[in-house]
């Protein structure tokens, strides 16, 4: 016999197949060309053909009953082809990842995969994002299977070696080029590269170990969320395959319209409706909160559009602190009035807006703006 693949790679002849990929990936290192030279490239094909004989079960057991198809055994053929799985092992090595996919590099892909992530969404009222609220959501999502509890196998035993490719998930395949005899790898067809097969599949979840399910989650909206913000939910997503890791779910929060108030950061803005008398005299009022009802001082004086705060009614600002409450004060002005009003109105008119429109006058060349009861004066005239 004119080489020794164990002893080129330096192990004994019942080595399992783990300890041959060690001890070829440790030499391939050691003597790679473009490692430690030039002078070792004869090295370092050995170091290939013995790898490319041993790590094949069939090829090695041909080759320890000292057949005629490989340079070390009896006949001396000289059986040296290009292996694509080594240099996957090889690119792993000095890159950290095979250019081949997943399982081309002798790595079986595990069966127990993490489950994917979801996103759904939820909508909650003003008052809810302003306090903060727990909410329940319904999502379809993948679940564990509850008939083989996620093993995947009816029996609920563990996955066995597979038979084709004695556990490493890959065949290796040659094929005649141009350039010779060219291996090359493909995930196993029986065990679709996992390296194990489920002998008996659950017939519920087809051996995957999850099924399509309806479950209800429970939600925290946190007080001042604001709209189109997403909670992470980690491990309430997807289950994963036979057993793996959950996904994560996220949920979008939509804050609804309010009929009463608006958001403008964390403070909430109002728009009260008040008579004339009110904001010339002065007025106490009730006011609808979220905290209740509460008393609105309306000063004397009030002009049209000017804004009266109720602080720390608000959304919070911090576990201490909220924003306020402003309310925009509309003036109402009658239309049906008696005539006894009309000449009160038209005496307190004549004598508190007189000379307003001269002095009224705007930058511009806006319009005069005049006070609230000329205004009044000219629209009992109908101008």
């Amino acid at each position: 016999m004119e080489n020794d693949y164990y002893q080129i790679l330096g192990v004994p002849r019942d080595a399992s197949q783990e300890e041959i990929q060690k001890a070829y990936r440790k030499l391939s290192r050691q003597y790679h060309p473009d490692i430690a030279g030039k002078q070792y490239e004869d090295k370092f094909k050995e170091i290939n053909e013995a790898y490319s004989v041993l790590s094949d079960p069939e090829k090695r057991a041909e080759y320890d009953r000292g057949g005629s198809g490989f340079s070390g055994g009896a006949g001396g053929a000289g059986f040296s082809p290009m292996n694509f799985t080594d240099l996957g092992d090889l690119f792993g090595q000095f890159f950290g990842a095979s250019p081949f996919g997943a399982g081309a590099a002798g790595s079986p892909i595990p069966r127990e995969n993490r489950g994917g992530d979801e996103i759904t969404s939820i909508t909650v009222s003003l008052k809810d994002a302003v306090f903060g609220a727990e909410k329940q959501i319904e999502i379809g999502t993948y679940g564990k299977c509850p008939t083989c509890k996620g093993t995947g196998s009816k029996s609920g035993s563990a996955p066995v070696v597979c038979p084709s490719c004695h556990g490493t998930g890959v065949k290796q395949q040659v094929q005649r080029s141009i350039l010779g005899q060219i291996m090359t790898t493909v995930p196993c067809p029986q065990c679709q590269g996992h390296g194990t097969v489920i002998p008996d599949p659950c017939p519920q979840c087809q051996g995957t170990g999850r099924i399509r399910v309806k479950r209800t989650v429970q939600v925290k909206i946190p007080a001042g969320i604001e709209d189109g913000t997403r909670i992470k939910l980690v491990g309430q997503g997807e289950a994963g395959q036979l057993g793996g890791p959950a996904g994560d779910l996220y949920i979008e929060v939509r804050v609804s319209p309010d009929k009463e108030f608006t958001r403008k950061g964390q403070d909430l803005h109002c728009w009260l409706s008040v008579p004339m008398t009110w904001a010339a005299l002065g007025a106490r009022t009730a006011i609808s909160t979220f905290d209740g009802e509460k008393e609105l001082e309306i000063p004397a004086g009030t002009q049209y559009g000017q804004t009266v705060i109720m602080p720390g009614l608000g959304l919070p600002k911090s576990e201490k602190e909220r924003g306020d409450i402003v309310v925009h004060v509309q003036i109402e002005i009658p239309t049906s009035l008696s005539s006894e009003q009309k000449e009160l109105l038209e005496k307190f008119a004549s004598s508190h807006d007189s000379g307003a429109e001269g002095n009224m006058q705007a930058a511009q060349e806006m319009k005069p703006k005049k006070g609230i009861f000329a205004r009044m004066k000219d629209a009992l005239k109908g101008e």
